[in-house]
């Protein structure tokens, strides 16, 4: 399911770190997170077009590999490297039946990894297949939806989207449509995992040390809108982090 829905995005998916909250919070807060890759190993989960496989890349990384459940998403991270090589491997790939590789990692990420599994069972066997795959003392980063965010909150259509609750909760977590206000817009439905899910499948897998980290808009995203802009964001954030030690 979650491979064809991507399939129709392809490369426009590139698009979604233009928008204000994706340039100004997301990315320099998660790069920050993950902090200094030089000469370590990188596993990219659900890799999407490249744009975390790259940036760790250009950031020392020794090597870089990333998969994605979509084969358009890989087919395009593919392009991007043609285009400008950097050493980076691709491939399908699904996490709940992840591969076992010749060569743990020392550091894997996930951004917004884990919102079309089928069942708490199948977050937890992506789990036990990521810790499989890194190094013991291995440092895990996901990028997530904040299951605290409140629906019934200012709109969040001046950051770039809309985030809607759909009502098709299950045991996994809130049903949500997201809106990337791109031209034209791309629209999809999820279910955000609460934060009991990703604790209990963490911890069932073997993670240690599991901290929910804030995600903060930048100086550089403050200088530019000013504090006012990002008020409503910062009242009740869509968006968090985790880290945690395999």
């Amino acid at each position: 399911m979650s491979g064809q829905l991507y399939d129709g995005i392809g490369e426009a998916f590139e698009g979604f770190k233009t928008l204000p909250v994706i340039r100004y919070g997301e990315v320099p807060g998660f790069l920050a997170l993950v902090g200094d890759v030089t000469g370590k190993s990188v596993l990219d989960i659900a890799c999407g077009t490249g744009f975390y496989s790259r940036e760790l890349k250009r950031r020392g990384a020794s090597r870089v590999f990333g998969f994605d459940i979509s084969g358009a998403m890989v087919d395009a991270a593919k392009a991007l490297e043609q285009a400008e090589p950097l050493g980076i491997e691709y491939e399908v790939g699904d996490t709940a039946t992840l591969r076992e590789f010749d060569r743990p990692f020392d550091v894997a990420v996930a951004v917004q990894a884990f919102n079309y599994a089928a069942d708490v069972a199948e977050i937890e066997r992506m789990m036990r297949n990521i810790r499989r795959s890194l190094v013991p003392g291995g440092a895990f980063y996901l990028f997530v939806q904040d299951p605290a965010f409140d629906f019934s909150g200012p709109s969040l259509e001046k950051y770039g989207f809309l985030c809607e609750a759909t009502g098709k909760d299950n045991e996994i977590g809130t049903g949500i449509r997201l809106t990337a206000l791109l031209d034209p817009p791309v629209s999809f439905e999820a279910v955000v995992p609460s934060k009991e899910t990703y604790e209990h499948t963490l911890e069932a897998a073997g993670f240690t040390g599991i901290e929910w980290v804030p995600l903060h808009i930048s100086a550089a995203g403050v200088e530019k809108f000013g504090e006012e802009y990002w008020a409503d964001y910062t009242a009740n954030p869509p968006l968090t982090m985790i880290r945690c030690t395999a």
